[in-house]
């Protein structure tokens, strides 16, 4: 059972003007730490590790002279889950890296120069339908309850998506009830047997006007093909509705972390035997560091050199602005399907976060092929290229490979959370079995006592 407790906060610029208070949820739930007791640190005077170094380290000397049980590469919510998991849950030493200058991945946030909490890579909403991982992190974050809503600008109009009975209403200047919004789709839809692709999904529940209105243009730019050539998971992801229910998502938890998500992985990566090292690449790690065990949530094709070739991914360029106004737009995000406009959508910040401020900050976001990887571009070539990978990191010892760019999934935040979770699972269960039995798991160390953690024939035994 969830505890709940909550403290008025107040929210103003609300989508559609609509004012009111919002309350800051703390919801409690006990992680065990490994010796029975439940885990109850939190965000409130939380404090790192003396080991922990915002700007990386100036020497290596100290990582040097360390054994660690594990070297984990990013730090991100796959990292930092199995980093904070395995110090407190099993009491391993942990070396967490990362090639950029902070923590939390693509989630990672920021006061701007003016003062507003930004999400420097695209807003990240958090929304989940899984009670543990609300559990979980409620250890180390309070939450402000958040649903959001996305309008997208159509011939000159701002209308909701996903797709609902106002959007139809509106664009077709029309007064349909539900019931006559669902013939309206069904008499537009394309009869469609064979479901592969995202055209094909859409096509056949809501035809192809609006498609083209959509999704055609919207998809072209953010994943740089035509939809016909993506893999039907990608458009699977967007409901249409005959409801007036504006909210993007359904999920049974939509809330964000009331402080921020900067400050929840700096709670999370608090615990003493972590030490965060920034600024470091994984080649350049794994010639000092020694340790027994990785965990690389990195592009897994990188790893292996590129052998079989490059992996394709999305990258994202964010432009951002503060304005000297209180509100920009009706809604936190606006999308922009039309391919005539550069960029795909435009969020302001302050719907997210809830501040109080007499300006506001926006980005908006414009898509490529180029620059750091985002997103795995979901198609049947890439996946049968994916798979020859795969399987050489299943023969990879003493190696585990997580997250969207390690496993090669377009994951949501709770997605990638939870597969943490139960790869952190699975090493609990071997490491209790291993010390029940009283056995002692070999490790294949070099000369100086670190693992050698390139590929290699499947000889050594792999540790949890």
């Amino acid at each position: 059972m969830l505890k709940v407790s909550g403290r008025q906060q107040t929210v103003t610029d609300s989508p559609e003007g609509c004012g009111g208070t919002a309350t800051a949820l703390r919801i409690s739930a006990g992680i065990s730490n490994g010796n029975g007791n439940g885990n109850d640190r939190t965000t409130d005077n939380c404090r790192f590790s003396d080991n922990w170094s915002g700007s990386g380290f100036n020497s290596h000397d100290a990582i040097r002279d360390m054994q660690y049980d594990y070297l984990i590469v990013g730090a991100g919510f796959a990292g930092a889950v199995l980093a904070e998991r395995l110090a407190a849950g099993l009491g391993k030493t942990v070396l967490l890296i990362d090639r950029r200058d902070h923590i939390g991945g693509n989630a990672y946030d920021e006061l701007d120069a003016a003062g507003i909490r930004v999400h420097r890579y695209g807003p990240h909403i958090f929304h989940t339908n899984a009670k543990r991982i609300v559990e979980y992190l409620s250890n180390f974050t309070e939450w402000r309850p958040y649903e959001h809503r996305v309008k997208a600008c159509i011939d000159g109009l701002l209308v909701p998506i996903p797709i609902n009975l106002t959007t139809l209403n509106t664009l077709f200047r029309a007064d349909m009830t539900p019931a006559e919004a669902l013939v309206f789709l069904a008499e537009r839809a394309d009869r469609l047997r064979d479901i592969r692709t995202s055209e094909d999904v859409v096509l056949r529940a809501v035809g192809r006007e609006l498609y083209e209105k959509f999704f055609r243009g919207y998809t072209r730019k953010q994943w740089g093909v035509d939809p016909s050539q993506l893999d039907k998971s990608v458009t699977a992801r967007v409901p249409t509705r005959t409801d007036t229910d504006d909210r993007y998502f359904l999920d049974s938890f939509q809330c964000m972390p009331a402080e921020g998500y900067e400050p929840m992985f700096r709670a999370m990566l608090s615990h003493p035997l972590i030490t965060v090292e920034l600024n470091t690449e994984f080649r350049q790690a794994r010639e000092y560091a020694r340790f027994r065990h990785l965990i690389y949530s990195g592009p897994v094709d990188e790893y292996f050199d590129f052998c079989f070739g490059k992996l394709p991914y999305r990258s994202l360029r964010f432009v951002h602005e503060t304005l000297d106004m209180p509100q920009f737009q009706p809604a936190a995000v606006v999308n922009y399907p039309d391919e005539a406009v550069q960029y795909t959508r435009i969020t302001e910040y302050k719907y997210l976060t809830g501040q109080i401020h007499p300006q506001t900050s926006i980005s908006r976001e414009y898509p490529s092929s180029n620059g750091e990887p985002f997103y795995p571009v979901p198609c049947a070539e890439n996946e049968a290229l994916y798979k020859r990978y795969e399987a050489l990191a299943n023969q990879t010892p003493g190696v585990t490979f997580v997250g969207r760019l390690g496993t090669y999934r377009y994951y949501n935040m709770d997605q990638v959370i939870g597969q943490a979770l139960s790869v952190y699972a699975k090493i609990e269960t071997q490491s209790r079995a291993t010390v029940q039995k009283g056995a002692e798991v070999a490790v294949s160390d070099d000369a100086e006592g670190r693992v050698d953690a390139r590929p290699r024939p499947a000889t050594d035994v792999q540790l949890p």
